[in-house]
């Protein structure tokens, strides 16, 4: 009999959490944005659960999955669960997920029809987003009909589902581009909005006042064009950027911008476009480190993290942390990503709780309870200063028309 007891442990997608118990492991914990974090969310999943070591047979499962998520051949269909608190449908859609081997995916539907529920799709992702044991339970290898990647509960949303695939050799060729305008979000965003809700109150209010959530994401067909847009946009209203950037796009191919044509491009032809020197050195510059691998692509990108997006982009000149977590948001759909340092999320915040424009710092602290989905958070605090400069008739500034 084992006393119960939890650690983290490394593996290729980060720190990752695992329980156990009497009867087996009692639960697995994906990556949250740091050791910290993930640590929190082992102690509230499992509060009579200390830290320890683990004992030889946990040491063993945990060895398992991280070979697996190595790229390495492991069996973790045959890990004692502890499911005794696991409703009688969750335990058969588990079970169904259980037989998919690495490399392979199967629908929701087929998954039903596997647990003995056949057209109950939608229960089966119910039942998937609250899997206490993931990568065990590989809920990761269930795709949306048509071999969309469909939801992902987890930090990182979608972007760590697919990176868990590509560790498996699962080729995601029936999903959406990641810049096409009508992808899926990398989160649920009921699931978001209700979470937000229950630790909030001021926000829940807001959200009564502003209604659903309707962000979407925007198009670009790269990396290097979403940030070259990014780019060109700054410091200016809206209808000026917007006529500039077409300009510059009408001096592509198709209209779309490449690293290399940029860099091919004489600066007379650039300039004429409308782009002052100074968001030319900028662009050149972010061409030049496209061109030479320090830019990800869109197939990179998915499985980076945030910090590490941001990290890598503010290498480029003309582009700081607020540029990268607009692309964050908008552009790649990340749940979690709290601008600090925008001029529009602090004034709504200011606004909605009635006090005065909190510091980055102070936005920061104060925003720690929105995790894991910060970004929702921003859009509403956006939203109220959009409503309330409506009822000001008053124009929004450059940075609050952004989001």
């Amino acid at each position: 009999m084992m006393a119960s007891g939890f650690a983290l442990f490394d593996t290729a997608i980060g720190r990752c959490g695992l329980a156990w118990g009497e009867h087996g492991i009692s639960g697995v914990q994906l990556p949250e944005m740091g050791e910290r974090e993930t640590r929190a969310r082992m102690l509230q999943r499992f509060p009579a659960a200390g830290e320890a070591v683990p004992p030889p047979e946990v040491q063993r499962v945990i060895d398992r999955i991280a070979a697996l998520l190595r790229g390495e051949v492991s069996d973790l269909s045959t890990i004692a669960l502890d499911i005794d608190e696991v409703p009688t449908f969750h335990r058969r859609v588990y079970e169904a997920a259980r037989a998919i081997p690495p490399g392979m995916t199967l629908s929701y539907g087929d998954v039903a029809a596997r647990a003995g529920a056949p057209g109950a799709a939608r229960a089966v992702g119910q039942a998937l987003g609250r899997n206490p044991f993931p990568i065990v339970v590989p809920c990761h290898r269930v795709l949306a009909a048509g071999g969309k990647i469909g939801g992902f509960s987890a930090q990182g949303g979608i972007a760590t589902k697919r990176r868990m695939l590509a560790i498996e050799g699962v080729q995601l060729d029936g999903t959406r581009p990641l810049f096409d305008s009508d992808a899926a979000l990398g989160f649920d965003p009921d699931l978001a909005v209700q979470h937000l809700r229950a630790s909030d109150s001021v926000l829940a209010r807001v959200v009564d006042e502003v209604g659903p959530f309707r962000m979407r994401l925007r198009p670009a067909p790269s990396v290097f064009a979403a940030l070259a847009e990014s780019i060109v946009y700054q410091q200016l209203n809206g209808k000026a950027a917007a006529a500039i950037f077409a300009r510059m796009c009408a001096l592509f191919p198709r209209g779309r911008p490449t690293a290399g044509r940029l860099l091919r491009n004489s600066e007379e032809r650039l300039r004429g476009a409308g782009l002052s020197g100074s968001k030319l050195l900028s662009l050149r510059d972010l061409a030049q480190k496209a061109e030479d691998g320090a830019i990800p692509t869109l197939g990179e990108i998915q499985n980076m993290a945030d910090e590490t997006i941001i990290e890598r982009l503010s290498e480029v000149r003309g582009i700081g942390r607020w540029t990268a977590e607009m692309l964050l948001i908008f552009r790649l759909g990340r749940p979690d990503v709290l601008p600090v340092d925008d001029f529009g999320v602090r004034k709504g915040f200011a606004i909605a709780y009635d006090r005065e424009q909190p510091s980055p710092k102070e936005l920061a602290a104060y925003g720690a309870r929105w995790q894991p989905y910060r970004t929702v958070a921003s859009w509403y605090l956006w939203r109220v200063v959009e409503r309330a400069a409506a009822r000001k008739v008053m124009p929004l500034s450059a940075a609050e028309e952004e989001p």
